[in-house]
């Protein structure tokens, strides 16, 4: 590790970004969001309590957690690169547990009110292909696009995109879960039927919601990756509800009318699977290039060396990096320090990303000297 040098010529600095809202207001902002999830979230355990029963609540919910763990620790490895912040994660899986999941059943309330004033009974088909795709997209994807319009400084692209949209996802069919699998247990008890819903839903089909949301979330986040204002934001929130409403409307009709759900899911939802695992790897790979390229352009006027440069731009060398820094004296410390480097590094060359997007005065990111300061005295920890 060689020392930071004071800033040369040849790279136009970072400054301090304009209208960047202030730690208070994105405070303010994140308890009401959360506490506004955390509202809902009570909302609808009490209408599951009260559909299902406590028991029931509580054998489903256990059920749940199964597919709702694996998800979650898929979005935690997309998301290792440029971590987001715990407290936006939250409060998408929040959002789709609690608001997206009341938006939907104060919505299909509505239609059997209004059916059962007409004197008739909706299409069980119709509101599989039609209602759930439209009503639970638009609210799982209305939650992506707050955090783009309230969280733009860690909304830079579309793997970020994926992995808010992910985590909405992972909240709403977790509390969707504990409906289909509580009716099923008061219906048939712990039997066959039990078991055959819980491999359909927790095994077959744990990332069935994750594949929906994500187009909506990719689709913000190229718009944020591209600059864009609140307009285009909402924009692609509605081109992205497109393939999310159509990908579910075919899941839900696959499994109304397939005669065979496993050979369906096998032929036709596994490839798509297939195809949207290629998709996250080709974006997860465009992230660690913005972070070489931009760093890069750090090395080559001396703020670091091309070494640095590989161990912090590629996984393989940030395991390297850790591995030297835990065989070091007081190993805690050093490979903290190291974590610290590696996370300010990453984050430079975004803000550095962000300059070339034309994109430097959306939120507030910690300016070019702030970075390397801090860079400059992990630095320190590690060579002392």
């Amino acid at each position: 590790m060689t020392e930071i040098r004071p800033a040369p010529p040849g790279l136009a600095p970072i400054g301090p970004t304009q209208h960047a809202p202030g730690h208070a207001a994105r405070a303010v902002a994140a308890v009401l969001g959360i506490a506004l999830g955390v509202v809902a979230v009570a909302a609808v355990l009490l209408y599951l309590v009260s559909a299902l029963g406590a028991t029931g609540v509580v054998v489903a919910g256990v059920a749940a957690l199964v597919p709702f763990v694996l998800v979650l620790l898929t979005v935690r490895w997309i998301d290792r690169w440029e971590p987001e912040p715990r407290p936006a994660l939250l409060f998408a899986v929040l959002w789709g547990a609690g608001v997206a999941v009341a938006v939907a059943l104060i919505f299909d309330l509505g239609v059997q009110i209004v059916s059962g004033a007409a004197g008739s009974k909706p299409s069980d088909l119709l509101q599989a292909v039609v209602q759930a795709p439209i009503v639970e997209e638009s609210a799982k994807g209305l939650g992506v696009l707050l955090l783009f319009w309230v969280n733009r400084r860690h909304f830079d692209g579309p793997v970020d995109g994926i992995v808010y949209a992910a985590s909405v996802a992972a909240g709403f069919a977790f509390s969707e879960n504990i409906l289909y699998f509580g009716r099923v247990l008061v219906e048939h008890g712990l039997g066959a039927a039990f078991v055959f819903t819980f491999v359909v839903r927790g095994i077959f089909s744990p990332f069935a919601h994750v594949l929906f949301t994500s187009c909506t979330g990719y689709a913000i986040g190229k718009a944020a990756e591209r600059g864009g204002g609140a307009g285009a934001g909402f924009g692609a929130y509605l081109l992205g509800l497109i393939p999310a409403a159509l990908l579910h409307a075919l899941w839900n009709g696959g499994l109304t009318l397939a005669g065979d759900v496993i050979e369906y899911y096998l032929l036709v939802e596994f490839p798509i699977f297939l195809g949207a695992v290629a998709v996250v790897l080709v974006v997860r790979a465009r992230e660690r290039a913005v972070t070489r390229a931009r760093l890069g352009e750090y090395a080559a006027v001396g703020w670091f060396t091309p070494q640095e440069v590989a161990l912090i731009s590629t996984p393989g060398g940030r395991r390297q990096a850790l591995r030297w820094a835990g065989a070091q004296r007081d190993p805690r410390r050093k490979r903290a320090a190291m974590n610290r480097l590696i996370g300010d590094a990453t984050r430079l060359g975004h803000a550095r990303q962000r300059l070339i997007r034309g994109r430097a005065t959306i939120g507030r990111t910690p300016d070019e000297q702030e970075l390397l300061a801090r860079i400059a005295s992990d630095r320190s920890v590690l060579t002392g």
